[in-house]
């Protein structure tokens, strides 16, 4: 009798589970000596803070609620170590840029905190290639006591009841991290990361172009970018392109134990490279496994829904930071806080995704967000 009792009481329990990904995380809008910081992407702090308590207060007070963080929460790879962007990231570095990641946006870890305190709420953390640092230990470590609660961390895939989350980036060449070899260590004084090529092609040529152009990579369709850029910027599109051509020519000659690229990954870089990937194709192809109904994506900061038949579905979470469409139909600037929430249904069936779009709670005002 008690078993039956218990076993209802299990089936009463209602659950959701929240992804969302590529919120880029830096140091703050504001840096310590009172400057705007031209580098920081998150601007939506509060809303944020509200998200979080949103799903563990009110109708969801009674549900088990998980948060899944797909990737690129932390923007580690556009945040200095002692004013330096470096590739060569060890522990210690790693561990000093994510601290410095939570002090410029305590109120948001300490909704975290709150949020993972409830009963029945947990966090996943599926690493993505802008916080590859997430691997390290002593960075899990860090952030589980600002959270005070064991984070469970995935270092690429998050497969629960059919449903297949991961960032995305393993689905695209230039971003691609190998999963047998996260770490280099061969005639190294310590390990570092082994950051894909995309990460090294980021910190060490579309970080010197932002410095001055600070939504380069945020603007799309990028061909209209760069016929805008033709007429108008005629000199920053020549340079960018000969420092492309002889970025690419270094790393194809030059031998380094910090970086790990055969030349068929460089030239398969080559071939794939996109400013804004599509991946509803590799969604499509892990779709094809019977196992799989619902796959996840982040990485492109393109939120979309797309549904092969009644049973397989793809949703990509989109990002949290602002885009600008040179298309007609949308011209400007784009802030969509889109992500999925995933609902059990009450008659025991399989879990369904919807996309969704956070507007936050009703102000009056509020700052305007200034780079």
């Amino acid at each position: 009798m008690e078993q039956v009792t218990s076993v209802e009481t299990a089936q009463a329990v209602k659950k959701v589970k929240v992804v969302l990904s590529d919120l880029h995380l830096g140091k703050g809008r504001i840096l310590e000596n009172g400057g705007i910081n031209s580098f920081e992407e998150f601007y939506f702090s509060e809303k944020l803070v509200e998200f979080i308590h949103y799903y563990s207060s009110g109708i969801y007070r009674d549900y088990e609620v998980e948060l899944i963080i797909n990737g690129d929460f932390l923007n580690c790879l556009q945040v200095d170590y002692k004013g330096h962007f470096l590739t060569v990231i060890t522990e210690a570095v790693a561990l000093e840029v994510v601290k410095s990641i939570i002090k410029g946006h305590e109120k948001v870890f300490k909704a975290m905190a709150e949020f993972a305190a409830k009963p029945g709420n947990s966090i996943t953390y599926i690493v993505g290639n802008h916080d590859q640092a997430m691997l390290w230990p002593a960075c899990r470590v860090y952030l589980n006591n600002v959270v005070g609660t064991p984070i469970r961390y995935k270092n690429i895939v998050y497969f629960f009841d059919g449903v297949h989350i991961e960032h995305g980036h393993m689905h695209e060449a230039a971003n691609r991290m190998d999963p047998k070899k996260f770490f280099l260590k061969k005639d190294l004084p310590e390990p570092i990361l082994n950051l894909p090529f995309g990460s090294h092609f980021f910190v060490e040529l579309v970080l010197k172009v932002k410095d001055k152009y600070p939504h380069v990579d945020k603007i799309r369709p990028f061909s209209k970018m760069l016929r805008w850029a033709l007429f108008n910027e005629t000199w920053m599109l020549i340079s960018s392109f000969f420092s492309l051509i002889i970025y690419f020519g270094k790393s194809i000659m030059v031998n380094d134990p910090r970086r790990n690229w055969p030349f068929k990954r460089i030239l398969q870089v080559i071939l794939e490279s996109a400013i804004f990937p599509d991946l509803s194709e590799s969604a499509r192809k892990v779709l094809s496994d019977d196992r799989v109904h619902t796959v996840i994506f982040g990485h492109t900061h393109v939120y979309q829904y797309r549904q092969w038949s009644s049973d397989k579905e793809y949703f990509n979470t989109g990002t949290w930071t602002e885009l600008t469409s040179l298309d007609i139909v949308s011209l400007g600037k784009i802030t969509k806080l889109t992500y999925v929430l995933i609902e059990y249904p009450e008659d025991g069936g399989r879990p369904r995704g919807r996309l969704k779009e956070w507007r936050g709670y009703h102000r009056i005002e509020e700052d305007v967000a200034v780079s």
